[in-house]
């Protein structure tokens, strides 16, 4: 298997979720191993629809996550939930402005063929903003038999698979009375990608990575 390596210079990641716990559920392992390697990064931490209690647990988890980031910037937006194709207009002009203040090396979006109305807006409008620029898709387990294939892989130890867990059950509780916001849940989704991954400790999160370009 072969592997994608990031530039060694400073790293600026730029997290998107359309919902309070998506980034979590989708690349929470991801950025927990990659502010490991690289505690210096600059993080910018896009929510667009948490309000009242879930913008309390969004901000709240978010903090929790980017604790050893070099800097870190988290935005919650007030969008509507399940209506974020008829919001276009703003939503556009959101990223409008966020392009104007990042300048990510990498982005954590969701995947385009995701069957939620407002991950696939997100993902579609990140690719439509940052179109120089290294995009991974990540996967959300919901109720829709919409998991497919991804094919990068990011490996996690045992800790930041625990840590990923015990901050999604902590700070969400609001979605504890939904079935499958649990543990279980999202431990074999791990597992699953672990073992397509041949992860040393058998867990791993997973990416679609639609674009690049080789260079010889």
């Amino acid at each position: 298997m072969r592997s994608l390596k990031l530039d060694p210079g400073p790293l600026t990641l730029l997290c998107l979720g359309a919902h309070a716990d998506d980034i979590e559920i989708g690349a929470g392992g991801t950025v927990l191993s990659l502010l490991e390697s690289r505690p210096d990064a600059r993080v910018h931490w896009v929510v667009f629809s948490a309000a009242g209690e879930r913008k309390a647990e969004a901000e709240a988890c978010a903090q929790a996550f980017l604790g050893r980031a070099g800097a870190r910037d988290i935005s919650i937006h007030d969008f509507r939930d399940g209506f974020f194709p008829a919001d276009w207009g703003r939503l556009k002009e959101t990223f409008e402005a966020l392009k104007r203040k990042v300048r990510p090396t990498l982005i954590l979006t969701h995947h385009g063929r995701d069957a939620h109305q407002d991950h696939r807006a997100v993902s579609e409008l990140a690719w439509n903003t940052f179109r120089d620029h290294l995009i991974l898709e990540y996967e959300i387990p919901k109720y829709d038999p919409d998991l497919g294939n991804p094919g990068l892989f990011v490996p996690l130890s045992e800790a930041q698979a625990r840590t990923k867990i015990d901050a999604l059950m902590t700070h969400f509780k609001s979605q504890h009375a939904r079935r499958w916001f649990a543990p279980s849940t999202f431990e074999a989704l791990m597992r699953l990608r672990g073992m397509q991954a041949a992860s040393p400790t058998g867990l791993a999160e997973a990416f679609y990575a639609p674009k690049f370009l080789l260079e010889p």
